[in-house]
């Protein structure tokens, strides 16, 4: 048991925090419960989880605020799950630092691939891990700067080279458009959506089977572009 991973849920509702621990000891996580956002810090601090699933509506305090923290000294996966469903709170969440973000109500099934896809991501960026990332028959090597389909080189842009390393570097992520923008284009193109719309329909007619149907530069409506490594 003690080799088991370990999840931080805060969350002040007792069914969702039933329904949560239900879902996570299923698949073989053992869970920590926190009701509060000051028990929430004390518990990621000691506890040192290997996962937060995090409400943002806490009595004590703006779950944003518990990221914001958390980040100052880990860099422990966070999923937020909240009944905020405006795109502005969603860019709130993932701007502060947060991995991903599922809105209430939802079904185990998504919570559980949400987790899963973080965990991928954790392991991608580990320490000693291979450094090409592979989705579909696409092969990155941020590296050699290369870019391969089944072996063959595929010619980027250095714009389109720079987009897809920072997506790359955050697999299965939400990243939203200012930080897409802000690591691109610079500060100074924060608002330059169109850019970033232009870009990624260039690199999906270059790297998905379909760029109608893509299958891994995904879009979260309103909030940014995610990059999918599952099939």
């Amino acid at each position: 048991m003690t080799d088991a991973p370990c999840a931080l849920l805060v969350e002040d509702e007792p069914q969702i925090r039933r329904f949560v621990r239900a879902a996570l000891e299923q698949e073989g996580w053992q869970v920590h419960e926190s009701v509060s956002m000051g028990r929430g810090l004390i518990d990621a601090g000691t506890r040192r989880p290997d996962l937060v699933v995090l409400d943002l509506g806490l009595p004590d305090g703006d779950g944003i605020d518990f990221i914001h923290d958390v980040r100052k000294w880990s860099a422990v996966p966070i999923i937020v799950l909240s009944a905020r469903v405006a795109e502005t709170e969603k860019i709130r969440a993932l701007d502060a630092g947060a991995d991903d973000y599922l809105t209430k109500p939802f079904g185990t099934g998504e919570l559980l691939a949400r987790v899963r896809a973080t965990l991928r991501r954790q392991r991608q960026i580990a320490p000693g891990a291979d450094s090409a990332i592979r989705f579909g028959d696409i092969a990155v090597d941020l590296q050699a700067r290369a870019v391969t389909r089944n072996g063959e080189h595929i010619h980027l842009t250095p714009t389109e080279y720079r987009l897809l390393s920072v997506l790359v570097g955050n697999p299965n992520r939400v990243m939203t458009t200012p930080q897409l923008l802000r690591a691109v284009w610079g500060p100074g193109h924060a608002e330059s959506g169109h850019y970033l719309r232009i870009y990624m329909g260039h690199l999906r007619h270059k790297l998905e089977p379909d760029p109608t149907q893509p299958r891994h530069l995904l879009t979260e409506t309103g909030v940014g572009y995610r990059l999918w490594l599952g099939q």
